[in-house]
């Protein structure tokens, strides 16, 4: 659950001001210690409290590297470029599919 920052920073500031407890300012504002917590940690280390910002990455496959790849190779199926990086052929399917390339599956015989 998502909560808003200016009850985030009512619970920093009745933390750091009150002598209270963790679990005591969580009660107060109807969250677990852990989180009062954690956003004092937050707070001490930026000086905001605001939602971190979601940092993902592919883990198998490198984005560029997969176009550049398809670029290249263009008459290769999904199950050569799964050999090529190695990885699984799901694994190029949904990459492919997050890049909005579409592949041929097989070779015509």
């Amino acid at each position: 659950m998502a909560y808003s920052v200016d009850l985030r920073m009512k619970a920093v500031k009745h933390y750091l001001g009150s002598g209270h407890t963790f679990a005591q300012t969580g009660q107060i504002f109807g969250v677990s210690a852990t989180t009062v917590r954690n956003w004092v940690i937050q707070y001490e280390e930026t000086g905001d409290v605001s939602n971190k910002p979601l940092e993902r990455k592919a883990k198998k496959l490198d984005p560029e590297k997969l176009k550049a790849y398809v670029r290249e190779h263009q008459d290769a199926t999904q199950q050569e470029i799964a050999d090529e990086f190695h990885c699984s052929n799901q694994a190029v399917s949904k990459a492919l599919k997050r890049l909005k390339i579409t592949r041929k599956k097989k070779r015509a015989a």
